[in-house]
């Protein structure tokens, strides 16, 4: 099988690289892809860089050049449910993007025209997660995630996410990816571990635990590969 892996951030596809190594990397569309080999997989291996634009870009690039067959995102988010902290590790049910407004038009938030508000995750590939996380004893929780172009560091557009979407965490690329797979009809998983906790001073918790939380993710996301 051919998997995509795809991350945000440098940070977020580091800590698989340094664990697998690649044998190649191919510059295609203003970025890099790395490929490599981990148990009887073809890996295409990518941070897409920050933003629903460059995730989308990236994802499609995974399907159409280099003919990947499902695709695991690896990375950090913020959370809206106080249930969750941070290094909780957390896979998305479903995604909205929730800075879609054309409710002018007595459209719900996170509408567009021809799709859902919502993109739901495979459940193929959320069993399997589950099941990994049984066996080893981790605390994989289930998450709503919203997506948006905004880092979000304050508790008004926290509790506005949670009010209009139900939201559980929040990032900046999921719901994109999600909305590209389901066009290309590939299975995905979304994987976050928590970084912050999306309110006052996030910024400073994102800067301090990204490495930490991005770590968790991708560990998780590896031994996902080894069950596929």
């Amino acid at each position: 099988m051919k998997i995509a892996i795809l991350g945000a951030m440098e940070e977020e596809i580091t800590p698989i690289l340094d664990k697998i190594g690649y044998e190649k990397v191919v510059e295609y569309a203003d970025n890099k892809y790395y490929l490599s080999k981990y148990e009887n997989h073809e890996l295409v291996i990518a941070n897409s860089k920050i933003g629903k634009v460059n995730s989308t870009i990236s994802t499609c690039v995974m399907f159409e050049k280099f003919g990947c067959d499902c695709l695991l995102f690896t990375g950090v988010a913020g959370a809206l449910n106080p249930d969750f902290k941070i290094g909780d590790l957390v896979y998305a049910t479903k995604l909205v993007q929730a800075d879609i407004d054309i409710s002018a038009f007595g459209h719900p938030l996170g509408y567009i025209p021809g799709n859902e508000v919502f993109v739901n995750t495979t459940k193929r590939l959320n069993d399997i997660a589950l099941k990994i996380a049984k066996e080893q004893n981790i605390d994989l929780k289930q998450a709503v995630i919203s997506t948006t172009d905004r880092f979000i560091c304050d508790a008004d557009t926290k509790n506005w996410l949670v009010k209009n979407f139900g939201a559980d965490a929040t990032e900046m690329e999921g719901a994109s990816v999600a909305r590209a797979c389901e066009s290309f009809k590939k299975d995905f998983f979304i994987l976050r571990a928590i970084s912050d906790e999306a309110g006052g001073g996030a910024e400073f918790d994102f800067d301090e635990f990204l490495h930490h939380s991005a770590k968790i993710s991708a560990e998780f996301i590896l031994k996902m590969c080894k069950s596929l």
